[in-house]
């Protein structure tokens, strides 16, 4: 399953927003810095869908906001 991620770093507190089934927003503490804040976002997605982090991946948007990962099942 691909989803929309649009990642807001450091804000003050981690929380997932789901706009639709496959669109979400993801607010993480790190800083946008030598890919803290995807890290962030992995730990947050696979809590999320209750899954391992190694069942995400980020397909696009390594450098970007906007970001499209691939959830494994």
């Amino acid at each position: 399953m691909l989803i929309k991620v649009k990642v807001f770093p450091c804000s003050k507190e981690n929380k997932i927003i789901a706009n639709s089934e496959d669109s979400f927003e993801v607010y993480v503490r790190e800083k946008p810095v030598m890919g803290m804040a995807n890290r962030a976002v992995f730990r947050l997605l696979s809590d999320f869908f209750k899954i391992s982090e190694g069942k995400v991946r980020l397909i696009k948007g390594f450098k970007e906001r906007n970001k499209i990962f691939e959830i494994i099942n």
